[in-house]
């Protein structure tokens, strides 16, 4: 079975940088508050100028420089993002234009919420399936501070902004499984569409909770037996980083040591699709990543929707 291998990984996070005492500015809220129910200390929000797509398009630049591959070898490239700066053109295809990538290959964002990037995955994998060429560039992008209503301080603490993105490689006999789901409905988690008068991001806390710290284990459970694999043989637990709370419920639960749960959550806020790729860029600079280390991602959020996948660093 051909499965995927990361290759590189990039990020960006914008320079403004904002605390919680900050967002004392904007809603009544405290340090204590926030620390407390979501483990989040500061997070990056965008300032004049910068877009989800300029985001997405630095954190691509690193990521193919670390993967060290030609361009002209890319058989896709895939946005993921729900803060998309307009409709079209699309993250994807202005990182085309601006890192002058080659044109005859798939350019197209995808939104499925903060499960983005592990629905990416998949796709990319199918992309790259039908392709004579052996790379692809996958990337989560995301300025949710310009669809946040600040007036609420149960989402407005929440959420950051910044991009992550990774070059995978289709490779024969690579560790590969996934899982993928939705359960569609609007009142949990839901961003306001086009013409609406709430553009916002609205989020039922105690909702998103329970749902995560059931359906998490599941994924992982669900992509162990697909693979054979236990849990002692999985390195890395990449989980989209939602809420300190969760990480630290779900490793309880599984009977698993905290410690290999990566967690970034105190700097940067939940991003959504970019949390992930955001993770794993900062565990390679760390040295924390090995080759031939198996990672084990998951990603669940709005829509509601969630994913899962088994990969090799």
């Amino acid at each position: 079975m051909k499965g995927l291998k990361i290759l590189g990984t990039g990020r960006c996070l914008p320079d403004k940088v904002v605390t919680n005492d900050d967002m004392r500015a904007f809603v009544d809220t405290s340090d204590e508050w926030i620390r407390t129910r979501t483990g989040i200390q500061t997070r990056h929000f965008c300032a004049e100028g910068e877009s989800t797509a300029s985001l997405g398009v630095k954190a691509a630049r690193l990521a193919l420089e670390r993967a060290g591959i030609s361009p002209e070898d890319l058989g896709a490239c895939v946005g993921c993002t729900c803060s998309a700066d307009s409709a079209a053109p699309t993250v994807a295809s202005t990182i085309q234009r601006d890192l002058g990538l080659p044109k005859h290959i798939p350019y197209f964002d995808l939104n499925a919420g903060c499960s983005g990037f592990l629905y990416g995955l998949h796709v990319t994998r199918g992309l790259l399936l039908q392709s004579d060429k052996p790379y692809a560039l996958l990337v989560g992008a995301e300025t949710l501070s310009r669809v946040m209503n600040f007036q609420d301080r149960g989402t407005c603490v929440i959420f950051g902004d910044g991009a992550g993105a990774v070059v995978v490689k289709l490779e024969e006999e690579a560790p590969y499984a996934y899982t993928l789901g939705a359960e569609g409905g609007d009142d949990v988690i839901y961003i306001g569409g086009y013409g609406s008068k709430e553009p916002y991001i609205h989020m039922e806390g105690q909702k998103t909770f329970r749902f995560a710290v059931e359906m998490v284990p599941w994924c992982i459970h669900e992509l162990l037996g697909q693979s054979g694999l236990k849990l002692e043989d999985i390195d890395w637990f990449v989980l989209h980083q939602a809420n300190k709370r969760i990480i630290d419920h779900v490793a309880k639960k599984l009977g698993m040591p905290g410690e290999r749960f990566y967690q970034n959550i105190a700097h940067y806020g939940n991003t959504s699709a970019a949390s992930i790729p955001i993770a794993l860029d900062e565990m390679a600079e760390q040295g924390l990543l090995k080759r031939g280390q198996k990672l084990l991602c998951v990603g669940f959020g709005a829509g509601l929707t969630w994913g899962g996948a088994l990969l090799e660093w």
